[in-house]
C-alpha cells in the first residue's frame, strides 16, 4: 500500500513559531482530517507539502523513497484544492471539463457525476459555491494523483452538496489517499479514517469528537 510520509515540519515567521516537527502519514485507501483554529496553520501545512510555500524544513517521502518537494507537481503525485477559486469564470462548464480532463473517459466520469447536469451548461462564474466546490473536486479527483489535499471544502456550504462531496470523497479514497481540513468537524468525522489536530503549533492526536473537546479546540 503507497503512503505518504510527512516528517520534521517547522515554519517560523520571524520570531513566530507557527509549526514544530509536525508529522503524519497517510495511506493510499484512508482519507486523514486536519483540524485546528485559524492560524493555527492547517492551510500552510498543505502549501507546505505542495510547495507553494516555503518551509524552514520538511521532509516527504513517498514509502521509503525521499520526494523533493520541488518535484511534487512535476511528478503529479499530490492534486491540491486550495481555499480559492482557481477555475475561469469566463468559461462554461461543459468547456472547463473537456480543457481539464484530457482523456474521453475521465470526462465522460465528470459528465455523469451526480448533480452535473444541472448546471454544466452555464458558465463558471454563475455557480453557486457548493457547486462550484463539487466540481473543483470532481476534476481534481479525475487525475492521476495518488492523493489529494483539500483546504476547506465544506465551509459555507449547504447540506445537498455536503452530502454530495462527501459521497465522492469515500468514493475517492478507494484510489487515492486524501488529506482533509475543514471547521465543518462533524462532516470530516463521518469521512475519516484518522483525525490530526493542530494546536500551539503541535500535533495532536484526535479520536473523536470528545477529544476535540478535551483539546479546548471545540466547546462542550
Amino acid at each position: 500500500m503507497t503512503c505518504l510520509k510527512v516528517s520534521g515540519v517547522y515554519k517560523s515567521f520571524g520570531k513566530k513559531r507557527l509549526l514544530e516537527d509536525v508529522a503524519f502519514e497517510l495511506n493510499m485507501g484512508e482519507i486523514l482530517g486536519i483540524f485546528g483554529r485559524n492560524g493555527s496553520g492547517k492551510s500552510s501545512l498543505l502549501k507546505m507539502i505542495f510547495g507553494t510555500l516555503v518551509a524552514n524544513h520538511i521532509q516527504i517521502k513517498i514509502d521509503s523513497e525521499i520526494i523533493p518537494v520541488k518535484e511534487i507537481i512535476p511528478q503529479q503525485l499530490i492534486g491540491y484544492l486550495p481555499q480559492e477559486s482557481f477555475l475561469p469564470k469566463g468559461m462554461k462548464v461543459r468547456n472547463v471539463i473537456s480543457m481539464f480532463c484530457d482523456e474521453e473517459e475521465k470526462q465522460n466520469k465528470v459528465f455523469y457525476a451526480p448533480g452535473v447536469s444541472k448546471f454544466e451548461t452555464l458558465k463558471v462564474g454563475k455557480l453557486s459555491l457548493g457547486e462550484l466546490r463539487y466540481l473543483e473536486i470532481l476534476l481534481i479527483g479525475s487525475l492521476n494523483h495518488p492523493f489529494l489535499m483539500l483546504d476547506e471544502p465544506f465551509t459555507m456550504l449547504e447540506p445537498l452538496h455536503i452530502d454530495l462531496i462527501k459521497q465522492l470523497l469515500l468514493k475517492l479514497k478507494e484510489t487515492k489517499g486524501i488529506l482533509l481540513t475543514d471547521h465543518y468537524y462533524t462532516d470530516v468525522l463521518e469521512i475519516s479514517d484518522a483525525n490530526i489536530l493542530l494546536k500551539d503549533g503541535i500535533k495532536h492526536e484526535v479520536s473523536n469528537k470528545s477529544d476535540l473537546i478535551n483539546k479546548g479546540y471545540i466547546l462542550a
